[in-house]
């Protein structure tokens, strides 16, 4: 035996405590290289057969789009509406459009929410606004257009 591998047997200069903190770190060095390797040749797999399933690409195409210049384009114009609200709810009138219950107070055009929910055996059909207040029938407070 020489001095020198007795110095490496006894590691003169160096106490246990840093001997062991040495293999730790040491080991701990190798752990994450291991643990690193792994994982770049998980990316790199991951990566390849990705590249490898890759086909050609279609390039998207956009149809040109033409003008309203060019195509001379029709702009619709709605008709002239003379009426106004009030007449239009006039014509629907007319028309016996106003209803209401047996049981109820209110009349309700046919559309409303009221007029939806009185069973049919329990409606009472009116010819206007008018003929529904000389029943004795209010308006009802829900329909718009009722006054």
């Amino acid at each position: 035996m020489s001095i020198e591998h007795i110095e490496t047997k006894i590691k003169i200069g160096e106490t246990r405590e840093e001997n062991s903190r040495r293999n730790r770190f040491l080991n701990l060095n190798n752990n994450l290289f291991v643990v690193f390797t792994i994982i770049l040749v998980a990316f790199a797999s991951f990566g390849l057969g990705r590249l490898s399933v890759i086909k050609e690409k279609t390039p998207i195409v956009f149809p040109q789009k033409i003008s309203a210049s060019s195509q001379k384009a029709q702009l619709y114009t709605p008709p002239n509406i003379q009426e106004t609200p009030s007449s239009f709810n006039e014509g629907l009138m007319q028309k016996g459009s106003v209803v209401a219950s047996k049981n109820g107070a209110k009349y309700h055009f046919p559309w409303c929410s009221g007029a939806v929910r009185i069973k049919e055996e329990n409606k009472i059909w009116f010819n206007g606004i008018t003929e529904a207040k000389k029943a004795g029938y209010e308006p009802a407070q829900n329909c718009k257009g009722l006054k």
